[in-house]
């Protein structure tokens, strides 16, 4: 049989065969996306306490210094003010840390959020062909 003489059964066959592929491609791509999100947030995540951790422990070991040179300072003359300043100040700044900590964590977007919007676009757009 020549290919001028397919029958429609054929012809299904074919489309059949080129809808599957293309829904596998749109499959593939989504799950390329999605491990690309993933790894990213992932490496972010990482980045981000490393930094926090290093920042922490240089601030702490800052500030801690800090306090014992101005206690020392005032040993002699006013040595419960002075601990009592160091002290409230390191409360102070640890409140202030804590608000700018929580606020970065709120400010990240919605894991695989990318990955949402497109499946959302494809569901959308499958749904609208006839």
């Amino acid at each position: 049989m020549s290919e001028g003489t397919q029958g429609p059964a054929t012809n299904l066959l074919r489309s059949l065969v080129q809808l599957g592929g293309t829904l596998l491609a749109v499959a593939q791509t989504r799950v390329e996306l999605l491990t690309t999100e993933l790894s990213e947030d992932l490496e972010r995540g990482l980045r981000l306490v490393l930094w926090a951790m290093v920042g922490l422990l240089a601030g702490i070991l800052g500030l801690l210094l800090a306090g014992i040179t101005v206690v020392i300072y005032f040993w002699d003359t006013h040595r419960m003010a002075a601990a009592l300043g160091v002290t409230a100040t390191f409360l102070v700044l640890a409140a202030i840390g804590g608000l700018a900590f929580r606020r970065l964590r709120h400010e990240k977007p919605r894991l695989l959020d990318a990955t949402r919007t497109e499946l959302r676009r494809d569901v959308t757009a499958l749904q609208r062909e006839p």
